[in-house]
């Protein structure tokens, strides 16, 4: 099992920057692979941004490249996002995920991960 605690959300004006972390309990945390994923009011949850279990591999979505940077510090049980030059297109509920042992490539989809978090709102005003 896998307890995930996403922190760092907030009100930014556009053009800010915010970190997420997401803080994971128990000692597999390094055999996942991780994602965080966001959902806007009435719309589906999207992927954002993913990191392969040991880091090798990463992947975003077109519309945050370059402006986000997914990381994971093992040692600290701990996966961030980087976010940057935030837009208001960027307002949404943001979630972490852990999936797949040792999987090396990154999941885009939902269905590719076994544990969430809570979620934690980032807002950009324009």
């Amino acid at each position: 099992q896998v307890q995930l605690v996403e922190s760092g959300g907030g009100l930014v004006q556009a053009g800010g920057s915010l970190r997420l972390s997401c803080a994971a309990s128990g000692r597999t945390f390094s055999t996942y692979a991780m994602g965080w994923f966001r959902q806007a009011p009435g719309k589906e949850r999207d992927f954002v941004a993913g990191i392969s279990w040991n880091g090798d591999n990463l992947d975003y979505v077109d519309s945050v490249k370059g402006r986000f940077t997914i990381s994971r510090d093992n040692a600290k049980n701990t996966v961030y996002l980087q976010m940057s030059s935030l837009k208001p297109e960027d307002t949404a509920i943001y979630y972490c995920a852990a999936g797949g042992k040792y999987r090396p490539l990154v999941l885009r989809s939902v269905s590719g991960y076994d544990y969430w978090g809570q979620g934690t709102q980032v807002t950009v005003s324009s």
